[in-house]
């Protein structure tokens, strides 16, 4: 008995966001996150599959799909909860340079209201890559295209989400490799449409402190990508992050936007979405 009361205290005493998931939470009443899965982490999984099985699961949608799929979704209704940005745009080249703001800002005059047409919230963005650039001239270089690019953003009702990615692991060279970065361009640019895409996976990687992080900062985002740390596997009690800690803490801030998987599931895949979307499956504090 003594032993037993020890390795249960001991498991106590973790801390929250590093807690193994031991069992499948029971079934929530009250209100859950809307969850979503990134296309392309089951690129080899035909949409109308994914779609069919997202929605049986409990999923609201896909993610990060091209305008050719913006209307799969809506046959097994579900949505698409984020669209990619145009093609003139890419990870490594990005609002941190002038010269790129003029097509994207052609690109997005065009692709925004059609993006607005489909009802898709949100549309993904990059920073760049640095190559050599200072953060205080890329900054001030992404708070510039951005004033450009909220007028139009504004008025299609679309949300641009600048997405926080590692430079450590996956992104050798990317730009908003910190949430400061994406901060000071989101408080400069000053609009409601211009938020941060919050990559939990990414964000571990770079400066962990994921919770205090998104509490303190919560009015600066406007969508989230979850993933297992290490290996972008899935986000279970193999790695070191505690989903359901991070998704009660999202929920108790009020946010109400979308959690998007982009996990690389390690076997099972369809299974395996079901048993990570059962994980983030948890209601808000109880006040």
């Amino acid at each position: 008995m003594l032993g037993v009361c020890a390795g249960a205290l001991s498991l106590t005493s973790l801390p929250a966001a590093v807690r193994p998931v031991t069992e499948s939470p029971a079934p929530p009443r009250g209100r859950t996150l809307k969850q979503s899965v990134a296309r392309w982490t089951y690129g080899s999984t035909p949409l109308d599959e994914l779609c069919a099985h997202a929605k049986a699961i409990g999923l609201v949608g896909i993610d990060l799909l091209h305008p050719e799929e913006w209307a799969v979704p809506a046959k097994h209704g579900i949505i698409c909860t984020m669209s990619f940005c145009p093609k003139s745009m890419q990870i490594g080249r990005g609002m941190n340079r002038l010269e790129n703001h003029d097509p994207f800002v052609k690109d997005c005059a065009d692709l925004l209201p059609r993006i607005a047409d489909a009802g898709i919230a949100n549309m993904v963005v990059f920073s760049g890559n640095r190559d050599g650039q200072d953060e205080a001239t890329g900054i001030a270089n992404c708070v510039a295209g951005f004033r450009r690019l909220a007028p139009l953003a504004e008025k299609a009702g679309v949300t641009l989400c600048m997405e926080y990615l590692n430079s450590k692991v996956d992104h050798a060279d990317y730009a908003f490799d910190r949430m400061n970065y994406g901060l000071e361009v989101c408080k400069q640019v000053g609009s409601p449409r211009v938020k941060i895409l919050y990559d939990i996976y990414h964000a571990q990687i770079m400066e962990g402190d994921v919770i205090r992080t998104l509490r303190d900062h919560i009015e600066h985002i406007g969508h989230f990508h979850t993933g297992g740390v290490p290996g972008r596997n899935d986000i279970d009690d193999t790695q070191e992050l505690y989903y359901p800690a991070i998704c009660r803490a999202i929920l108790d801030t009020g946010f109400d936007g979308f959690l998007a998987h982009e996990f690389l599931p390690k076997k099972d895949g369809l299974a395996t979405l079901k048993r990570c979307a059962d994980i983030c499956r948890v209601e808000a504090t109880a006040k």
